[in-house]
């Protein structure tokens, strides 16, 4: 997969605001923000993920494509990705956990990835717990310091790859 777009500004200058994407997000003065970089229509159901393990504690970021096409069209890679307010509400939390979707490889595991590497193994005793199947990712690890889960005041992060055809996560994600 090929970005359209190296950054946020590029895709600003080109696409609209509210037309062809949106941002929704939700400063809760917590130590945690949960993110969905790739949602609507870049990684299908992502955003409803985050908004739920958001619930009404955490503070979320969701970066919205609104209309359909190539995964790249609006996808900007997560070492890249470089909204402003992203960038700021990551800032001032301590630890930040991604969601993104992935292609489909027949299994119902969740990869695992991020700097915050005892988080990132709670998070995966938790779902083994529950009954998910839950991995490292060691395809897109996420440790890089500027993907945006690891952009926080503590450098660090979790990213969950939820699967599914193309990013849209599977039916049994909808749970999580």
């Amino acid at each position: 997969m090929t970005d359209r777009f190296d950054n946020f500004a590029d895709l600003s200058a080109e696409m609209a605001a509210d037309l062809d994407y949106r941002i929704r997000a939700e400063d809760r003065g917590s130590a945690v923000i949960i993110l969905a970089p790739h949602g609507g229509t870049i990684e299908p159901e992502t955003s409803l993920i985050a908004e739920a393990i958001a619930g009404s504690d955490y503070s979320y970021y969701l970066f919205e494509a609104l209309k359909a096409g190539a995964h790249g069209d609006f996808h900007i890679t997560s070492h890249r990705f470089d909204e402003p307010q992203a960038l700021e509400l990551v800032a001032r939390a301590t630890v930040a956990v991604a969601i993104h979707g992935r292609k489909d490889d027949g299994t119902e595991t969740v990869w695992l990835g991020g700097r915050a590497e005892a988080l990132r193994d709670a998070i995966g005793a938790a779902l083994r717990d529950a009954g998910f199947d839950a991995a490292p990712n060691t395809t897109l690890p996420g440790v890089h310091e500027t993907n945006i889960c690891n952009r926080t005041r503590s450098g660090e992060g979790c990213s969950l790859n939820c699967p599914g055809r193309c990013g849209a996560p599977s039916p049994r994600m909808r749970i999580c």
